[in-house]
């Protein structure tokens, strides 16, 4: 049994219900690097940083590292310079942050972690020493709705560059850790703490069932002597090396040469969709085949029990459309927006897989829209479609867009779900370059659409997104 294992077994034996607290550092715990790095980087690039706050922040760098101080220096000097900005700023700015850089540093499994503790009802609190700008984005995209961390003083919207409470960093954490428990009335003897960093020892200490979670060289030596959990999660796969590069270079020459066989199977036959079919059959398997990346289907059965269909897939990663292809193979295209029929990056996309170009601005005659698709559904070609209407940060679903509903109902075809589990974990959204390793699937039974009325869509529509949640959540099989 591995560690991680083991430590889904410790969940599971644990009290249930929400009397048993599980709180999760953020900075090489929940996610694989420092936030406040990111946000460093980022002010580095907009020239946001003046000479003498560089030469601060590398000395008090320096003491934090080497010398063993706390991070109040470093947190003072850099809460001074953002005083004068506003609060709403601030959010947007760590939003833009989490999209961009923060969301693809979440370690995949530490998500496999936190439903074990949701589905055995504890109560989960994020306890970081950093500030609310960096922490919610996480916090808000991992469900966990409690957050300590160092706050910041804001005053008629405006930050005067001042904390309003001490950095949560050693012994302040556990005590703030403490205080969150006696409020909840919860005993922390029956708690779990999880943590990187040696600094944390305090709060692991508190606790009942503290964890060394992805531990540093100080703190695995310390669980060592207390006998606590060590467990090392496997990093998000991000960067580019040479063989991924080589091997995706390689995979989309190989798909560019499928679509030129099936683009010229289509005009000697004057057939497109059969040079469609043939991309689909042979295109994405090839492709996947050489990025190393094998697809393993559950509920395969459901793709061809009811076709035509809607098919609708959670969409995080450019991968997602290899996927679908090997997963769905022929009959199937996809919808795109009158205007892409014009631009020429899009046009010979759209002319091999016979698009269905829809004019989404006509939203008076949303129904006659809604037509050129409805008319291949009626004529036995399937449609696949992203119902949140483009790529997610994270595995988290965004919410669900009508279009795709409505196009179901109006051309009287089922609706098949099309869970991806971990596209993303080998190719991230913004990422040029896969890496190699399976990826998840689950085709979940087809949704028949028969008997549903225009007013009751938002009710059918939940009830969709409900089953993609209740997948993901549930991981693959």
């Amino acid at each position: 049994m591995t560690g991680l294992e083991r430590l889904h077994a410790a969940i599971k034996a644990a009290p249930s219900g929400p009397d048993t607290i599980a709180a999760f550092d953020l900075d090489g715990t929940l996610i694989s690097g420092y936030s406040a790095s990111v946000v460093y980087r980022d002010r580095l690039r907009r020239f946001d940083i003046s000479l003498g706050e560089l030469l601060r922040t590398t000395g008090a760098a320096i003491d934090t590292q080497f010398r063993g101080a706390d991070v109040g220096a470093l947190m003072d000097i850099a809460v001074r310079a953002l005083a004068g900005r506003t609060e709403e700023e601030l959010n947007d700015w760590g939003e833009r942050l989490f999209k961009q850089d923060i969301a693809a540093m979440i370690y995949p499994d530490a998500r496999g972690i936190l439903a074990a503790h949701r589905k055995a009802g504890h109560t989960i609190v994020m306890a970081t020493s950093a500030t609310p700008f960096q922490a919610r984005g996480v916090a808000a995209d991992l469900d966990i709705e409690d957050v300590l961390c160092t706050e910041i003083e804001v005053i008629d919207g405006m930050l005067t560059g001042e904390l309003s409470s001490p950095a949560l960093w050693g012994p302040a954490k556990a005590d703030a850790l403490a205080t969150y428990a006696e409020k909840l009335g919860a005993d922390l003897r029956n708690a779990f703490a999880y943590s990187n960093g040696a600094e944390d020892v305090p709060m692991l200490q508190s606790v009942g069932r503290p964890v060394a979670l992805n531990p540093d060289r100080t703190l695995a030596s310390v669980a060592r002597r207390n006998g606590w959990p060590s467990v090392t999660l496997r990093k998000p796969q991000r960067g580019a090396t040479p063989l991924s590069t080589v091997r995706t270079a390689t995979a989309m020459g190989a798909l560019a040469a499928t679509a030129m066989v099936g683009a010229s199977a289509g005009l000697v036959t004057g057939n497109r969709q059969l040079g469609a079919n043939l991309v689909g059959t042979y295109g994405p398997d090839i492709s996947l085949s050489l990025l190393g990346i094998d697809v393993e289907i559950d509920g395969e059965h459901n793709v061809w029990d009811h076709r035509p269909a809607v098919f609708m897939f959670n969409h995080q990663s450019s991968l997602d459309l290899l996927v679908l292809g090997t997963v769905i193979k022929r009959d199937v295209t996809g919808v795109a927006k009158k205007e892409a029929a014009n631009d020429p990056r899009f046009i010979p996309i759209g002319a091999l897989l016979d698009v269905a170009y829809i004019d989404r601005s006509n939203t008076t005659k949303a129904k006659a829209a809604l037509q050129p698709a409805v008319d291949k559904l009626k004529n036995g070609v399937s449609i696949v479609i992203a119902p949140e209407g483009t790529r997610s940060a994270t595995p988290k679903l965004g919410a669900f867009k009508k279009g795709a509903f409505h196009l179901a109902m109006q051309a009287g075809v089922p609706i098949v779900p099309v869970v991806i589990h971990n596209a993303g974990e080998r190719m991230w959204r913004n990422s040029l370059v896969a890496h190699p390793g399976p990826v998840y699937v689950s085709v979940l039974d087809p949704i028949s659409t028969a008997d549903w009325q225009l007013d009751d869509l938002d009710s059918h529509i939940e009830e969709v997104r409900s089953q993609f949640d209740a997948a993901l959540s549930a991981g693959h099989r």
